[in-house]
């Protein structure tokens, strides 16, 4: 069955961090490229970040840049999503998918940035 269960979510202050897992399963995981997407209430889902199936190159958006980090262990068929300084504005429920053709979505993790 193949699967995609995001969690380490959770309500932290400004500035603080957390760290996002996304466990894959079904699939082979290590021939796929892997995105990190965030939706906050009210608005389109976006693109976080994004990584190679090897991990050696990555990509992120500019609101993120500098802030986030995302990585993956193809041994444990998860990727990681390394998120410091966090902000009010990156509340959102965040997803991971695959790159090339989309997995049904899993049902996200909530994060929530407030004081």
């Amino acid at each position: 069955q193949v699967q995609l269960v995001e969690s380490g979510g959770g309500l932290v202050q400004p500035g603080g961090s957390l760290r996002l897992s996304c466990a894959a399963s079904g699939f082979t995981f290590s021939s796929a490229a892997m995105t990190w997407y965030r939706q906050a209430p009210g608005k389109q889902r976006e693109l976080v970040a994004r990584i190679t199936s090897s991990g050696d190159s990555t990509y992120y958006a500019d609101s993120v840049k500098g802030r986030f980090t995302v990585s993956r262990d193809n041994a444990k068929n998860t990727m990681y999503l390394q998120m410091n300084s966090l902000k009010p504005e990156d509340t959102a429920v965040y997803y991971c998918n695959r790159v090339y053709a989309l997995l049904s979505w899993g049902q996200g993790t909530q994060v929530t940035v407030s004081s």
